[in-house]
């Protein structure tokens, strides 16, 4: 099965606990009081300890960009209040619950670090308590060594930007190829940034750099090459901050077998004992059909889907192109008057191709097949109206069914081919959880930083929130 998708490793992973629905009769239990743990009385060494942690601390897991910003402490009463406040920030996140967008569906478990502090204190055991505060992932410790790098390059002056031009490949020359080299030198050790000439090494230099932002690894240096080269460290250094701050949504576990969307690279990732053993590519929202950040649990898979068109698609884009278009592409328009809607019915011209995989979300959103595949082959694969759309349903399909004895592919095929409607569940064994993230900053296995663009503008939306965040409990916590 992995070999039949395809294998790749993956820079990010999420978790949200689902909803659980409650009988609607049932006796109500009593409520355990809530036990309010009084905030612990630290000695003058313990607050003069965590006024030393505290320091930088915050700049070093981006809960702020200006490092000369150091919150000012004063007492031990205040020297407490920062530590809890820095303690829910790098550990659940900085925002709070009003920051966040609608789209944005994950969100962090609730926090509350006074019970351990006070431990902490108790045993004079403050500075594993401190340590012991952010993400425990790789991916996390990956960005935050990236951040101190960046950090780095932009106290440094950054980059200068590369003028517009002609494409450059191998055999040019002059000024702007010098402003190339000097450039990629900046994040590229190999580099030599002294010269004018677009050689061979040059152009490998390039390939890499074009694979670290996800473009296509041609060598040449055109527009989309000189705009991901342009983007200022200060903005680098922004991602690195917001994709920190989605890690702290994410619990300290999850599951070890789960399906994952990198919304921003389009990708498709299956993991199985926590690890990646299968990935595919994936056409995610266009930018203004966002695709939501979220988690669920895949429950089933629709066999020859039919498409019930949303309303806001049906009015702008299928019912101004005539009954004739509608009857020529299989839409079937069911109901009269305001009430009326379209589904498309299914077969090979059905957007949902041969397969739609069904999970409980507020966005109305899923995976599914699609029978344009031409968008596959390009890199820039953000073109959805919000679904997930997938380039190798069908092998997915059989892995998620392969311990039904019902689901083999033979039957799957024979159902498929007569081409009639059927869901099938899985077996609640077999029931995935399904993660859709953002993820546009991510540390390669030698500490090597990867960007990809931010298309729906979440990173510096972020990014500001949590600026912004960060100065009001700042003077708050005072």
């Amino acid at each position: 099965m992995a070999s039949a998708i395809g294998l790749v490793s993956a820079p990010g992973l999420a978790q949200q606990t689902p909803p659980v629905t409650a009988p609607m009769v049932q006796p109500v239990p009593p409520v355990a009081p809530v036990q309010i743990v009084p905030l612990p009385t630290i000695s003058a060494a313990q607050a003069t300890q965590l006024a030393q942690l505290l320091g930088d601390a915050g700049f070093a897991h981006g809960l702020r960009h200006d490092g000369t910003a150091k919150p000012r402490i004063d007492g031990n009463d205040a020297v407490v209040r920062a530590a809890l406040d820095y303690a829910r920030a790098v550990h659940s996140g900085r925002l709070d619950i009003s920051d966040f967008q609608q789209d944005w569906g994950l969100r962090p478990a609730a926090y509350d670090p006074v019970p351990a502090f006070a431990d902490a204190v108790k045993r004079d055991r403050i500075a594993a308590w401190f340590r012991s505060l952010p993400p425990p992932y790789a991916g996390y410790d990956g960005l935050q060594k990236g951040l101190a790098v960046y950090r780095k390059i932009e106290a440094n002056g950054g980059w200068a930007t590369l003028p517009a031009g002609p494409d450059m490949g191998v055999g040019a020359s002059g000024p702007r190829v010098a402003a190339l080299r000097k450039r990629l030198a900046v994040e590229d050790s190999e580099v030599a940034a002294g010269g004018d000439k677009f050689d061979a090494s040059l152009k490998e230099a390039v390939v890499r750099a074009q694979r670290r932002y996800g473009l296509n690894p041609t060598g040449l240096v055109s527009t989309g090459t000189l705009r991901a080269l342009n983007v200022p460290a200060a903005d680098r250094v922004r991602q690195i901050m917001a994709n920190m701050e989605r890690w702290r949504w994410l619990p300290a576990e999850l599951p070890a077998k789960r399906i994952q969307v990198n919304i921003a690279a389009a990708v498709l990732t299956v993991f199985e004992g926590d690890a990646p053993i299968a990935s595919m590519k994936a056409v995610t929202g266009r930018p203004g059909n966002e695709t939501p950040m979220l988690q669920s649990r895949i429950h089933s898979i629709v066999l020859n889907p039919p498409w019930n068109v949303p309303a806001g698609i049906a009015a702008k884009e299928l019912f101004p192109k005539g009954a004739a278009y509608l009857a020529r592409n299989n839409y079937k328009i069911i109901g009269t008057g305001a009430g009326r809607r379209i589904q498309q019915q299914p077969g090979p011209k059905s957007a949902l191709g041969l397969y739609k995989f069904d999970f409980d979300n507020p966005y109305a959103v899923y995976l599914h097949d699609t029978p344009a595949q031409a968008k596959f082959a390009s890199f820039d694969r953000l073109d959805s109206h919000g679904c997930v759309r997938l380039e190798k349903p069908g092998p997915l399909a059989q892995l998620l069914l392969r311990n039904d004895p019902n689901w083999q592919p033979e039957q799957i095929e024979e159902a498929l081919g007569k081409g009639k409607t059927l869901r099938v569940q899985l077996q609640e064994q077999d029931k995935v959880q399904v993660y859709l993230l953002y993820w546009t900053a991510y540390a390669s296995a030698n500490g090597q930083m990867n960007f990809r663009g931010d298309p729906y503008g979440w990173d510096k939306t972020l990014a500001a929130k949590i600026e912004r965040r960060s100065a009001i409990t700042a003077v708050a916590a005072r």
